[in-house]
């Protein structure tokens, strides 16, 4: 049966707020006060980070630490690709969001020619690029880095050249050139979005399923939607960022957001759509337990973590059956 492999991410140089770097600490106490013995069960590599060039001067305004993700990211994209490469299947644990944009270009490493399907599970787009970012971070930037797309119509920054020649190699990493395609990409429960976010989402048409539609349709259906949508991709990556879930229960986050998933809804969603056979990646990140004296995300980001897990190894073993 193929394996899943954990892919140990703690950059947060892509953050605003310090501290997403403990967020797979923090799964693992949350794994132990449970009684689990689920970080016993599988292998998993630890992908080097650059976290202490955050004590050094940041020379990238418009997109902070930019030099330092750029190789960070080339760390994740190459372990992405060997660990599917090896016919593993890598569930990344991440810091901040912007790691996200590094598995997808691994992911497209090492499957060239086959199209990209993303489900974005998140409070915000991530859409923005250094030409219109209004804080320079670069968690807010993963998916302008795949899609290819700088929003130039929308420009309200002069990046430096310095800058611009990063951004190009992150837009180039793995292989040259866009990894998805604005139709290939479908949101779920995004509602925290700047103006420039919101003109990008429009003229790409970009699908983003809200809350109010998912509790309409529940997450069985809202799955079977995303699927007939991504009917057109050889394979799916699905990214989790913990503040997809309500602020209620979602203190432990850099950037928590009312109106979300509540944490049944996301076990739900998850296990839904992880019981797809063109899955290859799954990725949970932003968990930040500073800001969260009871480690009540990780807490709950861990029984999310659980059920989709449950979920990928109940298809690995069905596709083991239907092979032999």
């Amino acid at each position: 049966m193929r394996r899943i492999k954990l892919l140990e991410v703690r950059s947060e140089l892509g953050a605003g707020t310090r501290g997403a770097s403990m967020g797979v600490d923090a799964l693992k106490v949350a794994c132990l006060n449970k009684g689990s013995d689920y970080f016993r069960r599988f292998n998993s590599v630890n992908v080097p980070d650059l976290n202490h060039v955050l004590f050094e001067k940041n020379h990238f305004p418009k997109a902070k630490h930019i030099d330092s993700v750029y190789t960070v990211q080339k760390n994740i994209a190459s372990t992405v690709e060997q660990t599917l490469r090896f016919g593993e299947f890598p569930l990344v644990l991440a810091g901040d969001h912007s790691n996200a944009s590094g598995t997808i270009a691994g992911i497209k490493a090492a499957y060239p020619h086959k199209t990209l399907g993303v489900v974005w599970i998140d409070a915000h787009a991530d859409i923005h690029s250094p030409y219109t970012t209004p804080s320079g971070n670069m968690h807010g930037m993963p998916l302008s880095i795949s899609l290819g797309d700088d929003n130039r119509e929308c420009q309200r920054n002069q990046p430096e050249p310095e800058t611009e020649f990063f951004w190009q190699k992150l837009k180039n990493l793995g292989e040259p050139g866009p990894k998805i395609a604005p139709e290939h990409l479908v949101y779920v429960v995004v509602r925290d979005t700047e103006a420039e976010e919101d003109a990008v989402i429009e003229r790409l048409g970009i699908k983003n399923y809200k809350l109010d539609e998912v509790k309409a349709k529940g997450t069985r259906q809202v799955a079977r939607e995303i699927y007939e949508r991504l009917r057109f991709c050889d394979m799916v990556y699905i990214s989790f960022d913990v503040d997809s879930l309500d602020s209620r229960f979602s203190k432990g986050t850099g950037t928590p957001v009312v109106d979300g998933l509540n944490v049944e809804e996301a076990i739900s969603l998850c296990r839904a759509l992880l019981d797809n056979d063109r899955v290859v990646c799954f990725e949970m990140v932003e968990i930040n337990p500073t800001l969260d004296n009871m480690n009540t995300m990780a807490t709950n980001a861990f029984d999310i973590l659980e059920a989709a897990t449950d979920a990928i190894q109940n298809r690995l073993r069905m596709e083991e059956v239907v092979s032999r």
